[in-house]
């Protein structure tokens, strides 16, 4: 098997593992964070969605108004059975549609044995709850109450014996209970509970299906349609809550306002608020009935935020906003997504393996083409991306995963990484280490890229060759013992060679004291005669701070010449077929070598050729020297000294050039007499101009020829 298959076909089983693990039961306890994380980042996101005013459902509180008003101020819940038939039957003349107690009220004061006087409590008190039997009895022949119970063992906790006789026992009588999940947090609401044989639809179903006027139906797989809507669940048999954010989505009434006010028998506040609703009885505390649901992360600060009807009791509201709610909103919460038909949709399991899939895969591709740091950039970039997407999605109640997604990308990221740390990389690391020595980066990665060994062959580019040499290095060499001459070399061979590299060239190879180098290859580079250039200039800096500061630098200052030039070559490996090197090989060359030996006749540091100057630009201050032939070559070209950026050459130098070009221009006017004039001006401080000088009197002297043509022939190397 290749590796390159071998590679692909581990990270593709590294993105199945991964989306196979987020979707296991392991972790189960953290999926249901996509519901929570969803609500709350709709929330601030979207906002508020439709005005309170318009839900189908309202909630009467019995809170901490409620509890600090009187009549019921230090009064326990048994003894306000008559003031709840009175809001009851206010409500339900108000035209509320059914209404529906998520509190229970499992004993009556009429039942009481606790001695009083000359006989019980329970005696002395009876027909204490006459008016709210009665509400309820009244209630019930028009089917627009439901009691509560709540299932649990042996001993449900049901509504007392007078309560469960005014609403025909089990008839009018729904389970409270909700759905938790593994990690105790309430995100789903049951649909039926099974009693008795028989599937008894909870407190919110019987709710809903009473105010839309339609009965529960069930299909051949047990699922709930009411009313036309299929009830979506990913969990079977039950219905996914899809809470609003905040705290004033469903209007709260305070349940000792609402009694003043069906005292003062203020019936069209009751039409105003209640006419068509759903109305649910509840307990709306600070330390009773709070569960923790996907809300929790966008709830708000509790309390009755309806306009009130009577001036007689206080609003007490919560002080700080927590992560549970009231029960009660759970359940109202159910009814409104039956009634409005946008319960949550969760996508199966299977749906959700694939989308884990895909995360894992795109982010497993990119921590195997890209660096690490990169590829988590990338993955970062994508998770969001995601997260933007699924909350998108979830503003149209369709609950996209979220959780899953994020740790399948993430340990197939890890695992990625670490894979190619440990295995795959492990043949390239050893690669680049062993030959960064011999060849450069640009090649090492280029092989390694291509997936093949490097084989014999080249193409033509344009680059820029880069040569130079030590001056009297042979003299040198004489003096010094073999040890230091090698660790002399080896100072300066590595400086050098940093700065070329740090350019973007590519040292070729070492002739002795010699350094050949290219720059365009083997990596492109569009401004390879100007990093040339730059590198020059930086290799004359670095020889000087040498001098200046090595300590094996003291005894023998070195000074060097560089000739660049520019043009066609075929770069490639070259050599036999057991051994090859990556080199350049042109005329261009050939010519840079011979550039570098002109310095030794004009007396510079840095000739390059008049194709390097036009591709270099007018970044450098160049000088033009001469026009000259070189050994081996018939065509004449122009020769330039570079002698430092334009924005680095100071007024005190700017004259001596002038001189020059002005003698150059008389010198090929064959005016030799103002030519020497001209040169003399600076030959003192310039060996160029020294040197033309003594060539322009020689002439001035002797004439030439008519056929004397201004180009000077270097037969030296």
């Amino acid at each position: 098997m290749r590796r390159s298959t071998r590679n692909q076909m581990v990270i593709a089983a590294i993105a199945l593992v991964c989306a196979a693990a987020s979707v296991s039961p392991a972790v189960r306890p953290i999926r249901g964070l996509s519901l929570d994380i969803l609500t709350a980042l709709r929330w601030e996101v979207f906002g508020r969605r439709q005005d309170p005013a318009a839900s189908p459902t309202v909630v009467i509180a019995i809170d901490e108004e409620s509890l600090r008003t009187a009549p019921f101020k230090g009064s326990p819940m048994l003894t306000w059975t008559g003031e709840i038939g009175r809001v009851l039957a206010a409500t339900l003349e108000g035209g509320a549609k059914v209404a529906g107690f998520d509190v229970v009220i499992p004993t009556s004061i009429e039942q009481s044995e606790i001695p009083f006087g000359d006989n019980m409590l329970g005696t002395k008190v009876r027909g204490f709850d006459r008016d709210f039997l009665r509400a309820l009895a009244g209630a019930t022949v028009n089917g627009k109450v439901v009691l509560g119970e709540t299932l649990g063992g042996n001993q449900p906790v049901r509504p007392s014996a007078g309560q469960r006789i005014a609403v025909r026992q089990q008839q009018n009588i729904r389970p409270l209970n909700v759905h938790t999940d593994h990690d105790d947090v309430v995100r789903r609401m049951p649909l039926t509970f099974p009693i008795n044989g028989a599937k008894v639809p909870s407190m919110a179903v019987e709710l809903a299906a009473r105010a839309m006027g339609a009965a529960p139906e069930f299909d051949k797989n047990g699922r709930m349609t009411l009313g036309g809507y299929r009830i979506p669940g990913r969990v079977p048999n039950t219905l996914t809550l899809n809470f609003e954010g905040g705290a004033a989505d469903i209007p709260t009434f305070s349940f000792a306002d609402l009694r003043n006010c069906a005292v003062k028998d203020d019936k069209d506040y009751f039409r105003r608020w209640f006419d068509g609703k759903v109305v649910i009885f509840g307990t709306v505390l600070d330390i009773e009935d709070r569960r923790m649901t996907s809300k929790r992360f966008a709830t708000g600060i509790e309390g009755a935020r309806t306009p009130r009807c009577a001036a007689e009791s206080t609003p007490v509201s919560a002080a700080f906003r927590t992560s549970t709610i009231a029960g009660v909103y759970i359940h109202a919460t159910a009814v409104n997504n039956l009634i409005s038909r946008n319960a949550v949709v969760e996508p199966g399991p299977l749906s959700r393996f694939l989308i884990a899939a895909v995360f894992a895969a795109l982010a497993a591709f990119a921590a195997w083409q890209l660096r690490p740091l990169v590829a988590a950039t990338a993955w970062a970039v994508m998770v969001v991306a995601g997260i933007a997407g699924a909350t998108l999605a979830f503003n149209h109640a369709l609950a996209l995963p979220v959780a899953e997604p994020f740790l399948a990308s993430l340990m197939a990221l890890a695992s990625t990484i670490g894979f190619r740390f440990v295995v795959a990389d492990k043949d390239r690391r050893l690669l680049q280490k062993s030959f960064a020595l011999y060849l450069a980066p640009h090649v090492i990665n280029r092989m390694l890229s291509s997936n093949k060994l490097p084989e014999l062959g080249g193409e033509t580019r344009e680059v820029t060759v880069f040569f130079s040499d030590i001056e009297g290095f042979s003299l040198i060499a004489e003096k010094m013992s073999p040890d230091s001459l090698m660790e002399l070399m080896n100072e300066y061979l590595s400086v050098m060679t940093d700065v070329i590299e740090s350019h973007g060239g590519y040292v070729d190879k070492y002739i002795g004291d010699s350094v050949v180098a290219v720059f365009g290859a083997p990596a492109d580079d569009p401004d390879h005669a100007a990093n040339a250039a730059r590198a020059a200039l930086d290799c004359c800096t670095r020889l000087a701070e040498l001098n200046a500061s090595s300590a094996l630098f003291h005894e023998h200052k070195l000074a060097q010449r560089i000739g660049i030039n520019s043009g066609e070559a075929l770069v490639g490996n070259f050599g036999s077929r057991r051994r090859f090197n990556y080199s350049v090989m042109s005329d261009a060359v050939n010519l840079a070598s011979r550039l570098e030996g002109a310095n030794k006749f004009y007396g510079t540091t840095v000739i390059a050729s008049e194709t390097t100057v036009a591709l270099a630009g007018d970044a450098f201050a160049w000088r033009e020297l001469d026009a000259i032939r070189v050994k081996g070559r018939n065509q004449a070209l122009k020769i330039y000294e570079l002698l430092a950026l334009s924005t680095g050459l100071g007024a005190s130098r700017q004259a001596p050039i002038a001189h020059y070009a002005d003698g150059l221009a008389h010198w090929r006017a064959r005016e030799f007499e103002l030519a020497a004039k001209c040169f003399e001006r600076s030959a003192e401080i310039d060996r160029p101009a020294q040197l033309f000088s003594q060539r322009a009197r020689k002439l001035a002297e002797n004439p030439p020829d008519k056929d004397w043509d201004p180009i000077r022939t270097l037969q030296e190397k």
